[in-house]
């Protein structure tokens, strides 16, 4: 028998302090339950959620309109353990991108006057990292991409984040107000800097003196956040309306979440540190941390596991041989790149995440997780990777990883069963392994030579490329199993 704990949502107010970029499923299971959190316990409404998404889907915006914004986060900490949580911290919803006429910015001017109006203290964002349009390995604006492009050449109609960020300020600027507070909640080291960084470049187009006042004014904090959030699928509808909730805007997710933020809010915050927050003044450690030890183990799981054909986290670390792949990546060779604060466990840490990958409530599916490589590597791998070889120590499983993603990249698994390559480098991806297909250290070569991707220092190390080169060849020619039996043992 399921133990089931309901959870009514907070009144709505009609007040909001917050706008949010990025109205999906990871938004909705993490921000906002904190935010309803914080509201049902301290009663204060004044920070509800103007909340926009900027992809290509009008679905979910008008869904939620029609619900009276209000939907349920299911918490599984095992499959009969259950809190189920209705939200109404979110107030509005908006829908900035393309519709299937092709027209940008359906809610474009509501969403501005949002992002403008002196109620809005802080905006926070999940855009995905690349959302915010810059290479991940120089952090240079991608100027040349047709969405920037046009933020360029049309700054008060943007189409991106940055692009809306840069026009809300200024217009906030001309007027005389404060800046809001910029809040990335993405998966990137140094997301606030990261976040700070886009927009500058893009001010700095469009007028220097503006880039100037928001470089002075302008307070951009890092964040850390973990919660395992799950595509959903008609298993998870299904279990949810055995517990009498119909909800198509439902969200389902594990128990445990984290947030930790860089306190640094000159406008004013939710006083949220009651209801789970963790408020430091260095984040780094901590998203450093859960991007190559979490992110960098489910990375490993995705491209290996799809290339076997495993659907889930929990099918893939249901076989021993990838617990002792992640458990000697996790403590030999991203532990050892961390510099943490004095007490920190991280063979504690390594066992916790094994234990939440173990979780037979969730069907976290590879493919979702596989998504964006190029954007996602460089943070949860390779720069871990290059502090281990410049140490002089080697990287194996990082180097399997590797030779994974370049082989998943090709559109399908080892028994050419295909699947869709989701990467904003899709295409060129695509033309690398059609010139090198039949020559393995072409391939890898090639691979390693794109600069917006791999560190030159990395790819320039003989060592790493041989080893991917390897890698590559026994998964491809002896299958997953024999690749992991040649790795060390934890």
């Amino acid at each position: 028998m399921q133990d089931v704990i309901r959870l009514p949502a907070s009144a709505g107010s009609g007040h909001t302090g917050i706008v949010h970029l990025g109205l999906g499923a990871f938004h909705r299971a993490h921000q906002a339950v904190y935010l309803e959190r914080y509201r049902q316990r301290s009663g204060d409404t004044a920070w509800g959620v103007s909340s926009a998404n900027l992809r290509a889907s009008v679905g979910l915006v008008d869904a939620l309109r029609e619900a009276g914004h209000r939907y349920h986060v299911a918490e599984y900490a095992d499959r009969e353990h259950v809190t189920v949580r209705e939200i109404g911290v979110i107030e509005e919803t908006l829908f900035s991108g393309r519709d299937e006429q092709g027209q940008w910015g359906r809610d474009r001017e509501t969403l501005l006057a949002q992002l403008v109006s002196p109620q809005t203290r802080l905006v926070t964002l999940t855009v995905t990292e690349k959302g915010y349009f810059l290479s991940p390995t120089s952090g240079r604006l991608l100027a040349d991409d047709p969405l920037i492009a046009a933020d360029i050449a049309n700054p008060e109609s943007p189409c991106t984040a940055p692009g809306l960020l840069v026009e809300a300020l200024s217009q906030r600027r001309a007027a005389g107000m404060a800046p809001f507070t910029v809040l990335s909640c993405d998966n990137m080291p140094d997301n606030g800097k990261r976040t700070r960084n886009a927009v500058l470049q893009l001010a700095e187009r469009r007028d220097s003196a503006l880039a100037e006042w928001i470089e002075r004014e302008a307070a951009f904090p890092c964040s850390m956040v973990d919660r395992i959030v799950p595509a959903m699928t008609e298993v998870d509808f299904a279990r949810l309306a055995e517990l009498g909730i119909e909800d198509p805007n439902a969200v389902v997710g594990e128990a445990f979440s984290q947030w930790v933020v860089e306190d640094d809010f000159p406008q004013g915050r939710p006083a949220w540190e009651a209801d789970g927050v963790e408020m430091v003044g260095d984040v780094a450690p901590f998203e450093t941390m859960k991007l190559r030890m979490l992110n960098g183990s489910h990375s490993l799981l995705a491209y290996l596991g799809a290339l076997d054909g495993i659907e889930t986290v929990f099918d893939a670390v249901s076989r021993d041989d990838l617990v002792s792949l992640l458990r000697y990546y996790m403590l030999d060779e991203a532990a050892p790149t961390l510099a943490m604060p004095e007490g920190t466990d991280l063979s504690a840490y390594a066992e916790q995440l094994l234990v939440r990958f173990a979780n037979d409530s969730l069907r976290h599916r590879l493919q979702q997780i596989a998504m964006d490589g190029s954007q996602k590597l460089p943070q949860r791998w390779l720069h871990g990777a290059q502090a281990r070889l410049a140490a002089g120590s080697d990287v194996p499983c990082t180097a399997l990883g590797v030779a994974a993603w370049i082989r998943y990249t090709a559109g399908d698994d080892l028994t050419g069963l295909s699947h869709p390559v989701d990467d904003p480098l899709a295409s060129r991806l695509a033309i690398l392994h059609a010139r090198h297909s039949d020559d393995v250290e072409a391939l890898v070569a090639a691979f390693l030579a794109m600069e917006d991707v791999f560190p030159p220092a990395l790819a320039a190390e003989p060592r790493f490329a041989e080893a991917v080169a390897a890698a590559y060849i026994t998964l491809t020619q002896q299958g997953l199993a024999e690749a992991l039996a040649a790795l060390p043992r934890a």
